[in-house]
């Protein structure tokens, strides 16, 4: 029986004197995953805002496999619309089992002559250094399938490595069908296999379901193949990298795993987390070094955090560019924005899609921003909403600002030139225009184009009435003794 036992340091190129051969892949993605409690396929859930079968495929991806197969069933249109024309899809209709998905990619696979890495797609962990190795052991040996083992603390629900007395001989006992001696044994198989294209399809039409479950069996080509003592088998130190997702909790821990990772390398990487037990993160998410990242960060989606940031904390970036030296301030929430170099945001900002701000730019507490490019050194302190607006550079924009961008039927667009002062409260109702080096008085409603160099307000008047206080206290005491009275009554009635 041959072992090889995989290492954390894995070599990228292929070893010395093995041979390099066409690879195919092909992922098991069928089943519905009834344990998960859900409508949707199983490898539609998510762990680090990816699918789990985006995972596998992002694993596979750097080995270049050619084809590249994906078995659906259960829910196979919207896996198809996920994947798109990435991956060649092909159905299985009927869950029959391992063996019966594989044998579903045999027409995408005619003519193929090469080593076949099949992976479960419910497998969002192993590493394509663990693939790698597989296939290069696989390569190194005369064996027509090498299985990815691990050796686990309860290997209940899982085939058992069953090992044989010679070399190149074991096999793989499901749970359902294992005796009493084999329910003992913590090696299990992880579903993931490399085999010789043309053993593969010889042996699956060959395939029989006499067992437990009246299923065809992928791994009892592990049996056939050891008879002619040309199994091998690779095991994995890291047991976590073999986790299959069967329920909810299953799928909490590969999170949990997998945030680790990725904090883990940005860690290595230069960056500081100063709670790294409460930031999270997504696959895609890339940071610069010597950023910080605070207490209770959610970085989401494509964000790109650029070098040298600061993000304080409690705070949710999706699908959001940072530049270099930021400073986002507690509770910032964006979707889609864009944030220039030493630009400062936050505290409790929100910057909605097509947000995008120059450098040095200042947008402060209770500050909405949505679908505006605002200009560089430009700020906006407080408590205003800019919408569908160009800000142009070194503007500064009062409290209150509003951007009246919407009639009831269409969306219009503001433009504030450079090196404009808006006073607070002041409207500014699209579509206008407010040119360059202009003032807007505070508490002005603003209807028409500003000229550059101008002043723009609203003439209203300031009125007063003296004495008035004193007059309305009085009243507002006769009233409240009046009020006293009246309930009191209603009290001795009741």
């Amino acid at each position: 029986m041959m072992t090889t036992r995989k290492t954390k340091e894995t070599p990228s190129r292929p070893a010395r004197g093995v041979p390099a051969q066409p690879l195919a892949v092909v992922v098991i993605a069928a089943g519905q995953g009834k344990r998960m409690r859900s409508e949707r396929a199983k490898v539609l859930h998510e762990i680090g805002g990816r699918t789990l079968i985006e995972h596998v495929l992002a694993a596979v991806a750097p080995l270049r496999p050619d084809p590249l197969v994906v078995v659906v069933g259960h829910q196979a249109e919207q896996v198809r619309q996920l994947l798109g024309d990435k991956v060649t899809t092909v159905l299985q209709k009927d869950q029959l089992g391992t063996g019966h998905a594989v044998l579903q990619a045999k027409a995408a696979l005619r003519g193929f002559d090469g080593d076949v890495l099949v992976l479960c797609g419910d497998v969002p962990l192993l590493r394509t250094e663990t693939l790698r190795e597989l296939v290069q052991a696989h390569r190194s040996t005369d064996a027509k399938v090498t299985v990815l083992s691990v050796h686990v603390e309860d290997p209940t629900g899982y085939g058992r490595i069953v090992r044989g007395p010679g070399e190149g001989q074991l096999r793989i006992v499901e749970d359902a069908d294992a005796d009493h001696e084999e329910q003992h044994i913590d090696e299990i198989n992880s579903g993931t296999y490399c085999f010789d294209a043309a053993f593969l399809f010889r042996a699956l039409s060959q395939l029989g379901r006499e067992n437990a479950q009246r299923e065809y069996y992928l791994t009892d080509l592990v049996e056939t193949a050891s008879k002619r003592s040309a199994a091998s088998c690779v095991m994995l130190e890291d047991e976590d990298e073999a986790m299959g997702i069967n329920t909810r909790a299953d799928l909490a821990r590969a999170e949990s795993v997998l945030q680790d990772r990725l904090i883990g390398h940005w860690m290595d990487s230069g960056v500081t987390f100063l709670d790294p037990a409460t930031a999270f993160l997504s696959a895609g998410t890339i940071i610069g070094a010597e950023t910080v990242i605070g207490p209770y960060v959610r970085l989401d989606g494509a964000t790109l955090i650029g070098k040298g940031c600061v993000l304080e904390g409690s705070s949710h970036l999706r699908d959001t560019r940072v530049g270099d030296g930021a400073l986002l301030r507690w509770g910032v929430v964006t979707d889609g924005a864009r944030i220039g170099n030493e630009a400062k945001v936050g505290p409790f900002a929100h910057l909605r899609p097509e947000a995008d701000l120059g450098e040095q730019v200042h947008i402060g507490n209770f500050v909405e921003v949505k679908k505006s490019r605002i200009g560089a050194r430009t700020k906006a302190n407080h408590l205003s909403y800019i919408g569908d607006a160009e800000v142009g550079e070194d503007s500064n924009l009062g409290a209150g600002l509003i951007t009246c961008n919407y009639d009831g039927v269409q969306k219009h667009r503001t433009v504030i030139g450079n090196r404009v002062q808006i006073g607070s409260d002041t409207q500014l109702v699209a579509p206008v225009k407010v040119g360059d080096d202009s003032y807007v008085a505070a508490g002005s409603t603003i209807t028409k184009d500003v000229e550059s160099g101008s002043l723009a307000y609203n003439d209203k008047p300031q009125c007063g009435r003296v004495g008035w206080v004193e007059s309305f206290r009085a009243r507002s005491q006769v009233a409240k003794v009046r009020g006293d009275a009246a309930r009191n009554r209603g009290k001795k009635k009741g």
